[in-house]
This record gives structure tokens, C-alpha cells and sequence, in this order.
């Protein structure tokens, strides 16, 4: 297929296509038109069919989408057909929470460590994982081909420990620190800053008014 550059918000979407073919799956439902698919997720049928053809399209006019291949093809468009190990910095609720959480798994995300540098959480287990020190992480990451590390410390901190997973070969950083963190050109940043959401939410409520 030829290179293209895929819009963020085409990007964004492609998760929630995934999640809903997923439970298309499971309800046993074979093919499916790109107007009922819309039906389901509220997206107009053109704009399912415009998102899906920067990949190829993978419908046929009066068959619509097989809804298996589908699901496949977005996975390996997103890049979640094969596992990824998974860190996280910062031992606290968010970080518990990560690690505790089932979805993750489930997707090929496969948290198999967590860090923090309060000594007396030294040995303590989150689930099945027992926590690790900062200064421990650089060589885990080394030697244990980590792709991705979740950030969940304070935001002083951030920009420190990024830079310690960074210069350890990490490249795919999951940033929760209420700052942005600088990376270089070949580290991809995701950033999921949670009071900038609720305040988007706080300015939706309001225009409902």
C-alpha cells in the first residue's frame, strides 16, 4: 500500500472500530454494512468508509465488511497483533490501577514490571508483580525488550525517568504526568492528561446549557 499520512482524528477512531467489531465477534455476527456498523457507533456510514479506505477499504459493494477480517486488519493497523511489553513508573494509585486492570492484557499489552523509588514499597506486590526500584529499571529494560513505558509519577519526576527509560532503549512512552515530556525524534509520546479531559467535558456540559 502506498505511504499516506493518516489524519490523528481517522487514528482515534480506529480503536473504537476495533472495540466494536470485537463485540460483534463475540455476538457471533459475521458481516456487516458500514450503515449498520454507523447504527452501532453513531459515525455516518461515509465517514466509516472514508476512514477505512486510507487502509484499502476491505468492504465489498453489497456485502459489506466481514466483520473477523476486519477486526484483524485494524489490529495489525494499530499495531496490536503481536504483544508488547509493558512497564510502569510510579507505584501509586494510578500505577496500581494499570497493573490491575485485565484489558491491557487482553489486547497484547502485557505490564511486566513496576518501578518506584520509595524504598519501603521495595518487594511489595501489585497483583502478581512485585515492585521494583527506579534505579533497578534501566537494566530491566535492557534486558527484558520493553516497548512501552507508562509514566504515572508526579510531573517533577517525569521528565527525569523518561529520560532514564529513553537512554535505555525505551521508545514508546505512555505519559499520565500532568507535563510534556521532551523525547527525541525516534520516541513516540502518548499523552493522556486526565484533568484535561474532564475540564473538555466540564466545556461540553456547559454548551448543553
Amino acid at each position: 500500500m502506498e505511504h499516506r499520512t493518516i489524519s490523528s482524528a481517522v487514528i482515534r477512531r480506529l480503536p473504537r472500530y476495533y472495540r466494536y467489531l470485537g463485540e460483534l465477534r463475540e455476538s457471533g455476527v459475521k458481516r456487516i454494512s458500514s450503515r449498520e456498523l454507523s447504527e452501532r457507533m453513531k459515525v455516518t456510514a461515509s465517514q466509516i468508509r472514508q476512514d477505512l479506505n486510507n487502509f484499502g477499504g476491505f468492504g465489498q459493494q453489497g456485502y459489506g465488511y466481514n466483520v473477523d477480517t476486519l477486526f484483524h486488519e485494524i489490529a495489525a493497523i494499530l499495531g496490536i497483533d503481536h504483544e508488547h511489553n509493558v512497564i510502569i513508573i510510579g507505584a501509586g494509585n494510578l500505577g496500581q490501577a494499570l497493573v490491575n486492570s485485565g484489558d491491557f492484557a487482553k489486547r497484547g499489552f502485557n505490564i511486566i514490571a513496576i518501578f518506584d523509588n520509595n524504598a519501603e514499597l521495595a518487594g511489595k506486590k501489585v497483583g502478581n508483580i512485585k515492585i521494583s526500584m527506579i534505579s533497578q529499571m534501566a537494566d530491566f529494560i535492557k534486558k527484558n525488550n520493553v516497548d512501552i513505558v507508562a509514566i504515572t509519577v508526579p510531573r517533577q519526576a517525569a521528565n527525569e525517568v523518561a529520560k532514564i527509560a529513553i537512554d535505555a532503549g525505551a521508545r514508546g512512552i505512555w505519559n499520565f504526568a500532568h507535563t510534556d515530556i521532551s523525547v527525541p525524534e525516534d520516541v513516540v509520546v502518548e499523552n493522556v492528561h486526565l484533568s484535561e479531559s474532564i475540564m473538555r467535558l466540564s466545556y461540553k456540559l456547559k454548551e448543553k446549557k
